[in-house]
């Protein structure tokens, strides 16, 4: 009964403490790491941005590490995700290299698109990632065909497929909703609604006060989640995930998490108070939350901690020292990577 309650309460958005242990050890330790690392690497991402280093647009997902990394937690090898351009964070909860993302992000030859995607155009199939799309939308559309593909192959594997509260409303989503319905496709959509599309909140940009029912008239169940607690995540996207694989169609969730900073570098972000991002810092912030939940539930160290920390920072800087030596590409790679050719 209590378990079923510290559920529902998690489920409704940002609590005012810390969960009750319901992962073991070893995977909060993971999540911790994992979130540290997105944040210290985004972090240094917006300084190598401000230094002239990162060109085009950068948006940064500071505040909503929860999300991915929970939602890794459920998968299994062969399983996919896709996201939209705030994709630095699902890249490095998928285990692609830092090293590689940040050359990316510098227009750099030992990127992941050779330095010719940037931001927004990284993919790595050997780790299911199918990229981060700039065109808002357009990859829920490339994510029910993920999830096409599995049903075809009957191979078992899921898709996660995420977009923003803001590509919430687009028309091409409404119709992989339904798509994913009619054929029962493996596909877990996640709204991650950090309450601003852009600068506009979601209270001006949508009718509905419940994201989670946006699959409603296709019968696709849905939940809200407290996007800013990794347990919550993990719990939500079990159910989901488990709900995919056992041919039941889709599932979707909505996040409701935060970006702490603007929608990209070049976002001051006026449409929203410093005492409301402060207020989410200090009182739901996901990473502290899990650090103090190692530290009080699951008997970890202050060292052990700092381990993790230092882990973290020389993967940082060593991803930026690499970004900055590696060469740019040569003038002949405007040739390569453009057509593929079937057999």
């Amino acid at each position: 009964m209590a378990e079923t309650a510290a559920r529902a309460a998690r489920g409704k958005g940002a609590s005012k403490g810390p969960s009750q242990p319901a992962i073991s050890k070893d995977q909060l330790t993971r999540a911790y790491r994992d979130m540290l690392l997105i944040r210290r690497f985004e972090e240094k991402a917006g300084q190598l941005y401000g230094m002239g280093l990162i060109g085009g647009f950068c948006h940064l997902y500071i505040g909503q590490e929860a999300v991915v990394v929970g939602m890794q937690l459920c998968l299994q090898p062969g399983d996919q995700v896709i996201t939209s351009y705030r994709d630095h964070g699902h890249m490095l909860a998928t285990g692609m290299e830092a090293r590689g993302v940040m050359a990316e992000l510098t227009g750099r030859i030992g990127g992941y698109s050779k330095g010719k995607g940037g931001s927004m155009h990284m993919f790595s199939r050997e780790k299911g990632f199918y990229g981060g799309h700039g065109i808002v939308g357009a990859q829920v559309s490339l994510g029910a065909g993920l999830a096409f593909a599995n049903w075809y192959r009957q191979d078992g594997a899921v898709a996660l497929t995420y977009f923003g509260e803001g590509a919430s409303n687009q028309g091409q989503v409404f119709e992989s909703l339904n798509l994913a319905a009619l054929f029962k496709l493996p596909c877990v959509f996640i709204i991650e609604n950090n309450k601003y599309g852009m600068g506009t909140s979601v209270e001006r940009a949508s009718a509905s006060r419940d994201l989670s029912k946006n699959g409603s008239p296709w019968g696709i169940p849905g939940e809200q989640v407290n996007g800013m607690d990794v347990i919550a995540v993990k719990e939500a996207g079990e159910r989901a995930v488990a709900h995919c694989r056992a041919g039941n169609g889709p599932y979707l969730l909505e996040m409701k998490t935060y970006r702490y900073r603007g929608h990209s570098m070049s976002d001051p972000a006026k449409y929203r108070t410093r005492e409301e991002v402060q207020k989410m810092r200090e009182q739901n912030d996901c990473i502290e939350t899990a650090r103090k939940l190692l530290l009080d539930s699951h008997g970890v160290s202050e060292a052990e901690l700092k381990v993790i920390d230092d882990e973290v920072k020389a993967i940082v800087q060593d991803s930026a020292e690499f970004a900055q030596t590696s060469p740019e590409p040569d003038e002949s790679e405007l040739w390569t990577d453009v057509l593929v050719e079937s057999r």
